[in-house]
């Protein structure tokens, strides 16, 4: 067993002055503004190379750590700070005797502050430099330095980061020192870097040769508290991003919860990749972290405005964000109600209106117009979630998610669906030549829906929009009939009788739609039936089985896309019901034949995209 040192001994104090500091940075960022502010309060300076030259351009006196060793760099720089004099100022204990006469006979002084960065070394494997030149990145001199200021926090002070400069100056101006408790916190961001740091370079190394990684460290940084998790009594919750990263969106507005942080991800990932593939603005309707809608932006017919409450003209008027929203929205607006938005364009004043008169938690998008988010900041009270999308966010290849004590990795799902999926191999009659550009885009569209709902999962979608959308089933035939029934109701919803559906003033939005699903459905209970009747001027005659199945009849060109293979032609058959036309999915089943012949039977054109979309 290794034997285990003891602690050393030495005085206690929460504040330390600083009378050196040694810098070595390589982002030299505010670097100059610090040290200014450290001269000014007669701070020595001890640096080295490009940082000592930065400074003596901005007129600050400084001292090489080869002067202050005495010892010149050597070895092409490989050897800048590796001396007793630097280490033992970093890691003598204050008030020890020993240490203090140590320091005394070897001609140490204190070093009371370390400010470094390490070299760039992912920077530079991301580059793709040759081996040799990841290997002269991998910093020795700056770890160490790090290792030992943190470790001798009781009395020096690790600044790692120019994000904690400010920090740093103002604690000194009201302390005449740093604190114990800065010192700590910076010393555990210390080593959390360090971690970070010698977990890339071993990864790094090991897939130079061709194994697997002996050992992955992820480091994270708290960003913010939620309120609890999934659950209230899922508490403490947090998002945090990765060290030496940032999260993918800034918070302009409210308080974002753990759930609506899974959707705004989700969310924006589907719009954006609808975005590149179709050439249109898109946005989404996500709820409980899969789409209740999603479209891109197509105009309206009359009968669309009727049922989704708008006018023809004002339909017309919309901008291409407002109208994708509106269609997103409208796909199941029962299932919206309280949902999380996304837009893939900037959100204008038509978009923010929208939004407006929905019950909805929040929204991300790339940015806001200032009267959209002026409106969107008065919503809820002021509570309403307004998230702005970074546009040069890129997430790592590799995600992580630890689940029951095991943690998983996979490379992201980031496969861009594009119209080459749609037309490579189409087996059904008439070939790619069946497929029209309307089809195409709606196949786009419910696909990339798709992979982003709980699997199994399947979509249907019309005219750029989601009609249905069944997620979550075990069964893929049972996906196929919950989102068939959602196709209905929308069917339904542009219904003669639906539409003439007259409202006592004062019915609110959320009531009326509602109430045209139950109506659409029909199965009420006695007492249920009671209350609906009540919303009307008039009670609503009956509408009809045989009224459904003729309007439904008229049913076409409706789009199914399945996130896998369908095993058997039942699922096919039930679409059949509810006017799909086209249908999209990876194919690769050994009834593939068969559900070729079925698509065929039924006047169906079938795409094979060879692409599984599996999300859980």
């Amino acid at each position: 067993m290794a034997h285990i040192l003891s602690a050393v001994a030495g005085s206690e104090a929460d504040i330390v002055p600083i009378t050196r500091a040694l810098i070595s940075v390589s982002d030299k960022a505010g670097i100059v503004e610090l040290c200014t502010y450290l001269h000014s309060k007669k701070v020595e300076l001890l640096s080295t190379g490009g940082t000592a030259k930065k400074l003596r351009e901005a007129g600050l006196p400084c001292i090489d750590v080869s002067d202050y060793t005495g010892s010149p760099e050597c070895l092409d720089g490989r050897v800048k700070t590796l001396h007793p004099k630097v280490h033992g100022g970093l890691l003598g204990v204050r008030g020890n005797p020993q240490h203090e006469k140590d320091m005394e006979e070897n001609g140490i002084g204190k070093i009371d502050m370390t400010i470094l960065n390490l070299y760039p070394f992912e920077a530079t494997v991301a580059k793709g430099a040759a081996f040799e030149q990841c290997i002269e990145n991998i910093d020795i001199g700056g770890p160490s330095m790090l290792r030992s200021t943190a470790k001798n926090h009781a009395f020096t002070t690790i600044v790692t980061s120019p994000e904690q400069y400010e920090e740093v100056m103002a604690c000194l101006e009201e302390n005449g020192g740093t604190t114990l408790s800065l010192r700590k916190k910076y010393a555990a961001r210390a080593f959390s870097l360090s971690a970070a740091y010698d977990s890339a370079i071993a990864s790094w190394f090991t897939k130079e040769l061709g194994e697997e990684s002996p050992v992955v460290t992820r480091v994270y940084k708290p960003e913010f508290q939620l309120k609890y998790g999934c659950n209230p009594h899922q508490k403490p919750a947090n998002i945090s991003s990765l060290l030496n990263s940032s999260l993918p969106f800034t918070v302009l507005n409210g308080t974002p919860g753990y759930i609506n942080l899974l959707d705004a991800a989700n969310a924006w990932l589907l719009v954006k990749e609808l975005r590149e593939a179709t050439g249109l603005a898109a946005a989404s309707s996500f709820k409980h972290v899969s789409p209740a809608g999603a479209a891109v932006a197509v105009p309206l017919k009359d009968v669309e405005c009727a049922a989704y409450e708008v006018t023809p003209e004002g339909a017309a008027k919309l901008t291409p964000s407002a109208l994708a929203y509106l269609r997103a929205r409208n796909a199941d607006p029962m299932c919206s109600f309280g949902d999380f938005a996304a837009v893939s364009d900037i959100v204008d004043e038509d978009t923010a209106l929208i939004l407006k008169k929905e019950v909805s938690d929040g929204i991300v998008a790339p940015g806001y117009t200032p009267e959209a988010l002026a409106i969107l900041k008065s919503k809820k009270g002021g509570k309403f979630i307004v998230l702005e999308a970074k546009a040069d966010f890129v997430p790592d290849a590799v995600e992580y998610r630890e689940v029951y004590g095991m943690t998983f990795s996979q490379k992201r799902n980031d496969i861009v669906i594009t119209r080459e999926h749609m037309t490579q191999k189409v087996p059904t009659k008439g070939g790619v030549d069946a497929l029209t550009e309307g089809a195409i885009r709606d196949m786009i569209v419910a696909s990339i829906c798709v992979k982003y709902t709980q699997s199994n999962s399947v979509g249907f979608a019309k005219d750029g929009m989601m009609v249905g959308v069944g997620a979550g089933q075990q069964s893929r035939v049972d996906c196929v009939k919950l989102a068939g029934r959602k196709v209905t109701t929308w069917y339904m919803r542009q219904h003669p009788k639906v539409l003439g559906l007259k409202f006592n003033a004062g019915v609110k939005r959320q009531d009326r739609v509602n109430a045209r699903v139950r109506y659409i459905e029909g199965d009420f209970t006695d007492e249920e039936r009671t209350r609906w009747e009540a919303q009307f001027e008039t009670i609503p005659e009956p509408l009809t089985t045989s009224e459904k199945e003729e309007f439904m009849d008229k049913a076409t060109g409706v789009t199914i896309s399945s996130d896998a293979f369908f095993p058997f032609r039942d699922s096919i058959d039930h679409a059949s019901k509810v006017g799909v036309s086209f249908v999209a999915q990876p194919g690769g089943s050994v009834q593939d034949p068969q559900v070729t012949a079925c698509c065929d039977a039924y006047g169906m054109v079938m795409s094979m995209t060879n692409v599984r979309l599996f999300h859980h």
